[in-house]
């Protein structure tokens, strides 16, 4: 069944990337013209796939600290699994605010000209550490792996190994205190960076709807969550599977972190919503009305709380109970999944509902023409970059699982 899965995604990411080709050619082509957003709603489908590829990042890359700085041990042989999730969901995320970018050879400039006093210079600093930190770790983790594959004859291995070629248990020893350290640096690293993305719709004064100290933190408890489930359903299909009992054991565990997280991030939004609306403010309460009975009342209701929230967490609820008598794994994994992929919908109404509303009153009738409209819908041209750069990313791991030592051959179930 595994490996079934293993094949329909592998199919499902060439067929995305090949047909997002022709959103990609687009983009080049007719750069925005091609896009529903302008001068009244400026950030659309790509901003809110950027965060949503971000908090699977953070997610998957603070459990892996709960490897390598907490030492887990139902979840020690997942910690490069986990690190290389976190970096394939980094590129994608990275690859998606560039697509949104109107002059897109500038992005070197957010870091090397940056105003200090700008949230969007500390992103680029703070994800520029990030990946480099990523890069570093995941290198640490892999060295020992990289260097026994490289002696069976991989090229590629031998070239990523950088020369390494010391096993010894005093070289393990150390890269598990550099990978030690590099976690502990990474626990404040990630936290601050997706924090920051929180932080930076936050401090938008003239948007009620993200004004909020709150916003940061509903960020981070919601990358935790996203990306937890994203690992947990990765950890199911291209885990370490042979040891059935251990196995089970790290899919009980995930479980009961994420559920958790899941519920406590609704928390944070159903509080976030009911303190808005009470006061009646019309910059914050249209918002969340447009959210909760507007024309795409379904993605909130239908595809977040019911799909994303309930049934997810209960199925992966009973199926941790199910693990101590082998069984539940299957459920767990697909709750898991459920919640990852519609969580999209939790960050497209983060994005769209706050621009909906004008800043001053009658403003949508005193100018008018091509993007001058508070309405928004994702054109097939943005629908078909965002399917190519979530198909490059999911390539990337397919790949890069194929080809490196993700997981220990003689510890995999997929082929």
């Amino acid at each position: 069944m595994k490996k079934g899965i293993n094949s329909l995604v592998w199919l499902i990411a060439i067929a995305g990337f090949l047909v997002g080709l022709y959103g990609l050619y687009q983009r080049f082509t007719f750069e925005h013209r091609l896009t529903d957003y302008g001068s009244y709603i400026p950030w659309g489908l790509w901003v809110a796939a950027y965060i949503y590829f971000i908090g699977l990042s953070a997610g998957s890359f603070l459990l892996s600290t709960l490897v390598y700085v907490f030492q887990v041990k139902q979840l020690k042989k997942i910690g490069k699994l986990a690190l290389f999730t976190a970096f394939g969901c980094l590129v994608a995320a990275l690859l998606s605010i560039w697509m949104d970018l109107g002059h897109m050879g500038r992005v070197y400039r957010v870091v090397l000209y940056g105003n200090l006093n700008s949230m969007m210079t500390w992103m680029g600093i703070l994800y520029s550490s990030y990946f480099l930190v990523i890069l570093i770790e995941l290198w640490f983790a892999l060295r020992a792996d990289l260097i026994r594959k490289a002696q069976e004859g991989s090229g590629l291995c031998s070239l990523l190994s950088l020369g390494s070629r010391d096993t010894s248990e005093a070289s393990l020893a150390r890269d598990a205190k550099v990978l030690k350290v590099l976690g502990i640096i990474g626990v404040p690293l990630a936290i601050a960076f997706h924090g920051g993305v929180g932080a930076l719709f936050g401090v938008v004064g003239a948007r009620t709807y993200w004004h909020s100290g709150l916003t940061p933190i509903a960020f981070l408890i919601g990358a935790l969550a996203s990306g937890g489930c994203l690992l947990t359903a990765i950890v199911y299909v291209w885990g370490p599977g042979r040891d059935k009992e251990q196995f089970n054991e790290t899919m009980g565990y995930l479980a009961k972190v994420v559920v958790p997280l899941v519920l406590f991030d609704f928390l944070l939004e159903i509080a976030e919503y009911f303190v808005g609306m009470y006061p009646g403010i019309p910059d914050e309460a249209e918002p969340i009305k447009a959210v909760l009975f507007g024309q795409y009342w379904y993605v909130f209701w239908i595809v977040h709380v019911l799909l994303g929230v309930i049934i997810p967490s209960w199925m992966m609820f009973r199926g941790s109970l199910a693990t101590k008598y082998g069984r539940g794994t299957g459920a767990i994994a697909l709750g898991a999944l459920m919640v990852a992929v519609t969580f999209m919908a939790v960050r497209l109404n983060i994005v769209i509902p706050a621009q909906i509303s004008p800043e001053i009153a009658g403003l949508e009738y005193a100018f008018t023409g091509p993007g001058l409209e508070y309405h928004y819908m994702p054109t097939l041209m943005e629908w078909l970059v965002t399917i190519w750069v979530s198909s490059f990313g999911a390539l990337l791991f397919l790949i890069g699982y194929k080809l490196l030592p993700i997981v220990n051959e003689e510890e995999r179930e997929v082929a």
